[in-house]
């Protein structure tokens, strides 16, 4: 009898289906141990050895895995396949006491042949690997356990900084900066409407005034261009035409499925690698029962296995006709430092098409899915080939410029839905004489910088080396939830307080909250995951210089938060002095001004200005806070009445019920209206 522990209760349940008889296929839940919760747990005197604990909750499973490891021939341990869940391994290896031998089983698909061939050829936990792990959790938790009690002090109890994370708050920051100071500059275009005789029209825009680049700035330029340009032919200058050649994009990998994701669906990027993660690990397709559907999503390399690209080119000849199988097989080039030893993510089998699993898949499953199968199809398929064809129209000195594509042979296109949207220009010949339907002037504006999405910062992230694939959506998520970053309209902005932290470590850690350094940290953490760097060296070297950053921090910091207060018109019913809003662990709270003479503090109530939808409450729908930080909405009588929802009212009546409003819901990229009601299911689009 063989024990075989991963992690998720999901995985668990498919590979078990695949193994049978034979095996226990048990989940460890996650991280069994790790740096105690409430001390730092690095003895910074010798050579920086951690104390680890079990986590939290998992004390009845470590007990259980332990009973069951006993009673077996073999345990394998089956955590993903990077540095983290090479560090689960071992850890799941020391506590559950496991002797020393081949015990790790590496796979990237879930799937039956991979499965087996991993159970063939188990290894040894890389040593490497956990090291690189344990010098990131011990450099976090030194930088956190020193900096955050400083923050406490100086801006609000509850704040904490992050060695990453503060990184990426600082790009938010100064992106705003870069927004907010800048000044737009006005400038017009001129387009004109053309016809030829046989009655094709197409848009021209002007390009050039004599030799020189058309440059318009205000009206009254555009204006006396028009007038010069009243009654001047216009005629076919020139014509080219030539042919290009479209290559596809490689696979998906952690970072462009996030950017891909957000771009497309709209999805934050916690929320895509949930969904993959539910890929990954299996669903139920129906006759071919429980499978995982995609490869590892975490990774952030863009190679494929030769046998899934064989597979892949025998799809295309079948599906699309061997003109769009390219002569020779797809190579593509990872970025510096990628995990070779990791897939691209791409489909388990190439042969499922999307429709075929609509049935079993959720909405936004399916769009995820359909996103990595058509990008790792399109990347295998010949190359497409477009004509572009531009014109030059001259009348008199002005030359105005049209352009246009057709696409001769569609290649990757054929799958990929990445149709070219420029418009097609007709057939012109030089010389020809075009009829001029209408001219207009149109005012512009030069732009700022656009805030960061979340998929634009993850892509900012790769480029400048900072975190890696399993790191991007913590990263994200930890700024939100500290409420250092706002979301509005898909795009991130810092809040006053993300300003202010941001503005303060700056000015006291230059040197090691910037992008430079944090970059040149990862570096190193592979350089330890190759044997290259010793784990502890790299933490003394840190640590030594951080150690005076902080200690120089601790006196010149500045205090600020009377800048974080901002006034109110209420009075403290205790003294009598004036209230003012001040931050706290759990976000925004009202308190008296006279403190610490007068301790007095009340929550701010944000009304909806909607009635509680429960019968004989009477209570008002206020905004709330959990534990966690996270925006709520319940019912101001609690706790004699518990009506609580996560989705925000809309003072819309229910016509089904007539509750008197509705909630808002967000799934798969599309916006509704649904009744909170009990046992009424009315729901319309916002």
């Amino acid at each position: 009898m063989n024990l075989v522990i991963v992690e998720s209760p999901a995985k668990a349940r498919t590979i078990g289906k695949f193994l049978g008889e034979g095996y226990a296929v048990e989940a460890c839940m996650g991280h069994v141990r790790d740096l105690p919760a409430k001390r730092l747990g690095v003895d910074v005197s010798h050579n920086f050895t951690p104390t680890y604990v079990i986590v939290s909750g998992r004390d009845k499973v470590v007990k259980s895995l332990r009973q069951k490891s006993r009673k077996m021939d073999r345990v394998y341990i089956g955590t993903d396949n990077d540095r983290e869940g090479e560090a689960i391994s071992w850890h799941l290896k020391e506590a559950l006491g496991l002797k020393n031998g081949p015990v790790r089983i590496i796979f990237n698909e879930i799937t039956y042949p991979s499965i087996r061939k991993a159970l063939e050829n188990p290894q040894d936990i890389s040593v490497h690997k956990v090291d690189a792990q344990q010098a990131r959790r011990i450099l976090d938790r030194l930088v956190g356990y020193m900096v955050s009690p400083l923050l406490w002090k100086k801006v609000r109890r509850g704040s904490s900084a992050g060695r990453v994370q503060s990184v990426a708050l600082r790009l938010i920051c100064e992106r705003e900066e870069e927004v907010k100071s800048f000044v737009p500059e006005e400038y017009w275009t001129i387009e004109a409407e053309l016809e030829q005789e046989k009655g094709e029209k197409f848009n021209a825009k002007l390009e050039k005034i004599g030799k020189a680049k058309a440059e318009i700035p205000k009206q009254k330029e555009a204006q006396k261009i028009l007038n010069d340009l009243e009654g001047k032919p216009f005629i076919v200058k020139s014509v080219e035409t030539k042919k290009e050649e479209r290559k596809p994009l490689p696979p998906l990998t952690t970072s462009s499925l996030q950017q891909e994701a957000s771009k497309t669906f709209r999805f934050r990027a916690a929320r895509t690698m949930r969904i993959a993660q539910q890929l990954y690990e299996g669903l139920d397709i129906g006759k071919e029962g429980t499978t995982g559907l995609i490869t590892y999503m975490r990774t952030d390399s863009v190679q494929v296995s030769d046998e899934a690209q064989k597979k892949s080119i025998q799809f295309i000849r079948e599906k699309f006709g061997a003109e769009f199988v390219p002569e020779k097989g797809r190579k593509y080039r990872s970025k510096k430092g990628a995990q070779e030893a990791h897939e691209a993510i791409r489909p388990t089998d190439v042969h499922r098409e999307p429709g075929s699993l609509k049935d079993f898949l959720t909405d936004e499953q399916m769009k995820l899915y359909s996103l990595i199968w058509r990008r790792f199809v399109a990347s295998q398929c010949k190359n497409a080939v477009i004509d572009a064809a531009l014109a030059r129209i001259s009348a008199g000195k002005y030359e105005f410029r049209a352009s246009g594509t057709k696409v001769r042979f569609a290649g990757f296109l054929i799958v990929s839905e990445d149709t070219d949207e420029r418009k097609r220009l007709p057939s012109l010949r030089e010389g020809e004489k075009l009829k001029l339907l209408g001219i207009a002037p149109l005012q512009h504006f030069t732009k700022p910088p656009a805030r960061y999405s979340e998929g634009t910062l993850v892509k900012a992230l790769e480029e400048k080396g900072i975190g890696r694939p399993s790191t991007y959506a913590p990263i994200i998520s930890t700024i939100q939830q500290r409420d250092y970053v706002g979301r509005e309209k898909s795009r991130l902005f810092p809040t006053n307080l993300g300003v202010m932290v941001n503005r303060l470590l700056v000015q006291s850690f230059d040197d090691y909250f910037n992008v430079t350094f944090t970059a040149e940290m990862e570096t190193q953490l592979d350089k330890i995951e190759e044997g290259n760097l010793d784990w502890v060296e790299v933490v003394r070297d840190f640590y030594g210089p951080f150690e005076l950053s902080v200690q120089k921090a601790a006196k010149n910091m500045e205090n600020v938060k009377k800048d974080l207060e901002e006034e109110t018109d209420e009075t403290c019913e205790k003294c009598g002095g004036g209230m003012v809003i001040r931050w706290g662990r759990y976000g925004r709270f009202l308190a008296c001004s006279n403190f610490p003479e007068c301790k007095n503090s009340r929550s701010i109530v944000v009304e909806t200005g909607m009635e509680c939808p429960r019968a004989n409450c009477g209570g008002k729908v206020i905004e709330k806070r959990s534990k966690k930080g996270r925006t709520f909405y319940g019912c101001s009588n609690y706790p004699k009445c518990d009506f609580a929802s996560w989705q925000k009212p809309r003072p819309v009546k229910c016509e089904k019920c007539g509750a008197a409003f509705l909630v808002e819901r967000r799934k798969g990229g599309v916006e509704t209206l649904e009744c909170v009601q009990e046992g009424c299911h009315y729901k319309t689009s916002n």
